[in-house]
């Protein structure tokens, strides 16, 4: 039998043609390379990661090591407001409950007050409103504060408090050998002659007598010569900045997101308060200070020399012609809800509506030499009240003819008064802080400096605004809102969004916002600020006159507001959205929130996290609404704070309202938002210095503990101490120099907590 042919053949294959065992085989290598190519990626993803960590881990390292002192005089000056009082890692216990240290404001125990209501107060809504206006900052009245002997520390004062001393500075500011431009002599002589408090004890109640005869006299004093209504008002709003029946301003329209401005008309301001019935939607004035206004009244004329036997009859009307007005006012959040602001008509319609007034006159008076025609748009605040006003007006005119009396003349004087007192002799300004005393003003007295700060501000703002840009907001103003608002876009991207269309519209708008610093009015050069003061001549000793050169610059100043849409926004204090820019005010770059010279960490811990709590609120209504973040992320830190202040078992007890879970979500994305700019720029320049030995990042937190303990305006729609933030921003990431533990509480600390956002890992 035949073997297996394959066997045969292998037996009898020659050595030649058998394949050698010690070649390669094709299959085998290529796999080999693979494996030496993947094994190669690895480790070279291993040493670019390792790089990454070891990079990250230095980088926390430097911001937690020692950093030289600062010792320029702005950084010594800074250091008074630092110890160990206001040191979050020094006592971690008391910190818990008591943020602010042993300087500083009131505790948490007041704060834990807040059972959970979920309707809106309006009353906070409306303050909130005006905090972010800067209406509601709360100023603080001392002239400078200085340390205490008992050892506490210094507080930082409001923002509005810190923009005046920085403005009153340059204006106390000698000329060291450097000749002042013509409008800054101006300025500095204003303000000299405003703190001279003899001065108008001098002449006492002379110069608005003589001021009145030039006006034409005045009824009371059987003196007049009978000028038209009219025509009496169009002179004291557009020479004297007097308004007495409406307000007139400029400003653009809220539902526009263009650059033009508009007049606009609102109710004037009463100098009585008045009483809002929100069953029967009517105001009237309160009945319990009528009787100090009357007697207010009478003080005035007395004053002016007026006859006591005339002042029954002329105060009386005076009072009755002001209630009969504010019975058509009505408060900010009902106008709200009614739609009742920015309501745009011509002038022409206007007429129509309200015939009382000659307003194309009025207003081209007022904005002169600027042309305003009976097309052009206003925006009307409260259309019915002044509907309302125009017929009390053409009622009274038909009463005066009757009674042989002129109620409206005297209401129009009164008016102008109430704007010249500033500039009268202290018996005039006493009287009326008395009156403000009966009403329930328990705020006291601003010094005198503080009140000349504002008047020069009123009539110079462009020439202010101009020195305080030269003087304090340098390159590093333009990094800080640069890094703020690079940080505050990765924290906004990083969210939760409810709706993906609605999320689209929010982010591109977020991105395609510009924020800059100050306006086109900080560009001027000296030679044209000269110009633009080149018509005003002041007295050396005589500030009645010099004041009312001040208000003619105040209306020339709306006048360039509203045909250029540019103002002196150098003197404010709070960011402000104008088309596609978000304006942050040179304002806010003043001391001791910020200078050049200070650690980067001290700058971006105190107005870096102001800053991004203002751009918060300014972006607000579309956040909020639409993510699904900001109520886990302050819900988390809401329980964070329950769980090392209160007993266990009653951390879930206490729920918060709306309102406060908005707030804490502000305060500590604001936090976190701070401290991402900080590192950003600690990026860029891995170099800093630091104040009393602190580490950057330890710097960066007592700044930031420093500041919302005294000059946070929204501290207050917190349910705790703000500062408390640091300590759940220290349980959730590696940046604290080391952990805010209290070993004598029996609560265990809550690791879990989770309420950081990735952001900042």
């Amino acid at each position: 039998m035949d073997e297996n042919p394959a066997v045969h053949q292998e037996m009898f294959t020659t050595p030649e043609e058998q394949p050698r065992s010690d070649e390669p085989n094709p299959v085998d290598c290529n796999k080999y390379r693979r494996c030496l190519l993947v094994l190669f990626a690895f480790s070279l993803f291993a040493t670019t990661l390792g790089l990454g960590i070891y990079s990250h881990l230095q980088k926390e390292s430097q911001l937690k090591s020692a950093a030289p002192p600062c010792l320029s005089p702005a950084c010594l000056k800074a250091s008074e407001h630092f110890s160990v009082a206001m040191d979050p890692f020094s006592h971690p216990c008391d910190y818990f409950l008591f943020a602010c240290g042993a300087g500083g404001s009131s505790t948490n125990k007041e704060r834990q007050r807040v059972k959970g209501s979920s309707n809106e107060d309006n009353g906070e809504l409306d303050k909130k409103r005006q905090v972010r206006t800067g209406g509601l900052v709360r100023m603080r009245r001392e002239a400078d504060v200085q340390g205490k002997s008992d050892g506490r520390l210094n507080t930082f004062p409001d923002r509005q408090t810190a923009l005046l001393k920085a403005i009153k500075e340059i204006l106390e500011s000698p000329e060291e050998g450097v000749s002042m431009s013509a409008a800054e002599q101006k300025a500095k002589k204003f303000f000299k002659t405003c703190m001279d408090a003899e001065s108008p004890e001098k002449v006492r109640s002379e110069p608005f007598l003589t001021l009145l005869q030039q006006l034409g006299g005045w009824a009371v004093s059987g003196e007049w010569n009978q000028k038209d209504f009219n025509t009496t008002l169009t002179l004291l709003m557009s020479q004297y900045s007097t308004f007495p029946f409406f307000s007139v301003y400029v400003g653009p329209d809220s539902e526009n997101t263009s650059n033009q401005h508009y007049i606009q008309i609102d109710e004037p301001h009463f100098q009585f308060p008045i009483d809002w019935n929100s069953k029967t939607h009517k105001s009237k004035a309160s009945t319990r200070y009528l009787r100090p206004f009357y007697l207010s009244c009478g003080q005035y004329l007395a004053l002016l020399g007026v006859p006591s036997n005339k002042t029954t009859q002329h105060c009386g009307l005076y009072i009755s012609l002001s209630t009969t007005l504010a019975v058509a006012t009505s408060p900010l959040h009902y106008r709200l809800s009614q739609k009742l602001l920015y309501h745009r008509i011509t002038i022409q319609a206007l007429q129509t509506v309200a015939p009382a007034i000659d307003w194309l006159a009025c207003l081209q008076a007022i904005f002169q030499p600027l042309p305003i025609s009976q097309s052009d748009i206003v925006l009307v605040h409260n259309l019915p009240y002044i509907v309302h006003m125009s017929e009390t007006i053409r009622q009274w005119r038909v009463k005066q003819e009757i009674m042989g009396t002129i109620p409206l003349h005297t209401y129009m004087i009164f008016s102008l008064l109430q704007t010249l007192i500033p500039a009268l002799d202290s018996r005039f300004f006493q009287t009326m802080r008395n009156y403000s005393i009966a009403t329930g003003d328990t705020q006291e007295e601003m010094p005198r400096w503080w009140r000349c700060v504002q008047q020069t501000e009123r009539g110079f703002d462009a020439l202010l605004s101009h020195a305080i840009r030269e003087r304090h907001a340098q390159k590093e103003a333009e990094e800080l809102i640069h890094d703020v608002y690079s940080s505050l876009k990765k924290k906004l991207t990083d969210l939760s969004w409810r709706d993906n269309k609605s999320s689209d519209f929010i982010l591109k708008r977020i991105k395609s916002l510009n924020p800059r610093l100050s306006t086109k009015t900080n560009d001027l050069n000296h030679t044209e600020l000269n110009h633009l003061y080149a018509e005003v001549v002041l007295e050396e000793e005589d500030f009645f006159s010099n004041y009312l050169q001040m208000l003619v610059l105040e209306q020339k100043s709306r006048c360039r507001l509203l045909s250029h849409g540019t103002r002196a926004e150098g003197l404010s204090i709070t960011p402000s959205i104008s088309g596609n820019d978000i304006i942050i005010p040179v304002g806010m770059f003043v001391l001791p929130f910020f200078h050049s010279s200070y650690p980067r960490a001290l700058n971006y811990g105190t107005l870096g996290s102001l800053m991004a709590k203002d751009l918060l609120h300014l972006l607000l209504p579309d956040i909020y609404t639409q993510a699904n973040n900001p109520v886990s992320e302050s819900m988390c830190v809401w329980s964070h704070y329950l769980s090392v202040t209160k007993d266990p078992g009653q951390a879930g007890t206490f729920s918060l309202p709306p309102s406060k879970q908005q707030e804490v979500w502000v305060q500590y994305s604001a936090l976190q938002v701070a401290l991402d700019a900080y590192k950003m720029s600690f990026t860029r320049h891995p170099t800093d210095s630091s104040l009393s030995g602190l580490s950057y990042i330890h710097l960066f937190l007592s700044s930031f503990t420093k500041v919302t303990c005294d000059a946070d305006p929204y501290r207050e729609f917190m349910p705790f101490e703000p500062s408390f933030l640091v300590t759940v921003l220290c349980s959730n990431s590696g940046f604290c120099p080391k952990l805010l533990t209290c070993l004598n509480k029996s609560q265990s600390y809550p690791h879990e907590m989770l309420c950081q956002s990735r952001t900042l890992h």
